[in-house]
């Protein structure tokens, strides 16, 4: 065993048995031990540690087995493992752990008494920074067992912080038809070419004078922009290296709590349950000649991030994106619309429980469409590129748009459209809803009770 094998074997035990426990605990203790060494303990401990898990087996044991299974590299451990699991839990899925995980997310939730603990260590065999996530994982808002590691150390994807941008005109290695992710905050237009982002998964940057985070979860097909300062405090966000339900989870530098990327919100850690939602604001995908036309202000990502990867367009993800296929298992899938078929979704601050997605192909076919969300009237834009843009329409009717910047209403008032607003000839205003494009299982996943029009 290397001497850095030995000392994350030291370290992550140490973090099990960090105080002297009461005797209640100490088998507790032991059978964690006894699936970490599964994972990097020594042949005859291995065998030791096996015969201690058959004959404590309880329902609790599952999650863990799930685990390590990941990081098991001895086909018989493996082996061995899989057939304890079969014979003590059931079921016929073999190695389709996705199989094993949706079955125990589709019932009630048993969690080892020691089981933050054992993830805290487990995680810390990968990257020592992922101990802090589970060691106070306060009063989570999601299950500890569908925190799945998603491959990469904590910021393993590089977040690009206060990237090098560009003006329009100095822009080269973008074609009309690449796509892009649009906003302007307080008037400041930037665009971040997917090509580039799929790499990043975040940028964190200052825009229009207000801090933002722009989240681009590839699993899920979401970007998500946030304003990180909330009641005073300017929460600088990383890529924790974990999923849950296949989302992205975000981490905070200060407290390590992870944060939901759907809801902008902490859900494990110190920062859990405390209230703080962070202020979205709205997000447009669209191609470059489209946003270019309607911003020729507009600043670019810069081609130089600081590092060498491949920006070609499509590169990134390009055998994810070319199938239906899902990378990592979610509790349920829908099959009113493929896995990865786009939709257009609202997630309101005041009515969060009140999801909405909208089939990305009903919008192309009608470009003008009205819906609600609980008081809320709300009318969505959409124009030639399929960019759709969603707008607060109170008592308006609108009866039509040309495609670009013009509306028309049942009164036959003419509103004119930019990101910020729609405004009336006779000075009525209405304002953008945030609103961003998710892949359907993504958003499925995260919001099963969400309404769906398509």
């Amino acid at each position: 065993m290397s001497a850095t094998r030995f000392l994350a074997i030291a370290f992550g035990l140490l973090l099990l048995a960090a105080a002297a426990p009461p005797r209640a605990e100490v088998a507790e203790r032991t059978v964690t031990r006894a699936f970490l060494t599964l994972v990097a303990g020594e042949e005859g401990d291995i065998v030791d540690a096996m015969d201690l898990i058959e004959a404590t087996w309880e329902p609790s044991y599952l999650s863990m087995v799930l685990e390590v299974m990941r990081l098991i590299r001895n086909p018989a451990v493996s082996a061995t493992l899989m057939q304890l699991v079969e014979d003590k839990v059931g079921g016929e899925h073999g190695y389709d752990l996705g199989a094993w995980q949706r079955a125990m997310w589709n019932a009630p939730e048993a969690r080892h008494p020691r089981y933050a603990a054992f993830k805290a260590a487990l995680y810390s065999f990968v990257d020592p920074r992922f101990s802090a996530y589970f060691e106070d994982v306060g009063e989570p808002l999601i299950r500890l067992d569908e925190i799945a590691w998603g491959g990469v150390r904590q910021d393993g994807i590089p977040p690009l912080r206060n990237p090098a941008m560009l003006a329009a005109d100095e822009i080269g290695y973008l074609e009309d038809h690449h796509i892009v992710f649009g906003i302007s905050v307080n008037g400041d237009a930037r665009a971040y070419p997917k090509r580039i982002l799929a790499w990043h998964e975040m940028f964190v940057d200052v825009v229009g004078g207000v801090p933002v985070a722009g989240v681009y979860c590839t699993l899920c097909g979401t970007v998500i922009l946030f304003h990180t300062e909330h009641a005073g405090v300017n929460h600088a966000l990383g890529t924790s290296g974990f999923l849950y339900r296949s989302n992205k989870l975000m981490y905070d530098r200060a407290t390590q709590s992870m944060w939901s990327t759907m809801r902008g919100t902490p859900v494990v850690g110190p920062l859990a349950g405390k209230g703080i939602v962070l202020d979205r604001g709205s997000v447009v995908t669209t191609t470059w000649g489209e946003w270019r036309r309607r911003h020729p202000d507009t600043r670019v990502l810069s081609l130089d991030t600081g590092h060498q990867r491949n920006y070609d367009e499509g590169a990134a993800y390009r055998d994810y994106f070319a199938t239906d296929e899902v990378m990592f298992a979610v509790p349920a899938l829908d099959t009113r619309l493929k896995n990865k078929d786009e939709v257009f979704t609202v997630l309101l601050a005041d009515h969060p429980d009140r999801p909405l997605a909208i089939s990305a192909g009903f919008l192309a076919a009608n470009p003008v469409h009205h819906d609600a969300v609980e008081d809320l009237a709300l009318v969505v834009l959409t124009d030639p590129s399929g960019a759709n843009r969603a707008y607060a329409s109170e008592d308006v009717t609108f009866t039509g748009y040309d495609g670009d910047r013009s509306a028309e209403d049942g009164a036959g008032m003419t509103w004119t459209m930019d990101e910020h607003t729609l405004t009336a000839e006779d000075g009525r205003v209405l304002h953008r809803i945030p609103a961003q494009r998710a892949f359907w299982f993504g958003w499925y996943a995260a919001f099963p009770h969400t309404r769906l029009v398509q």
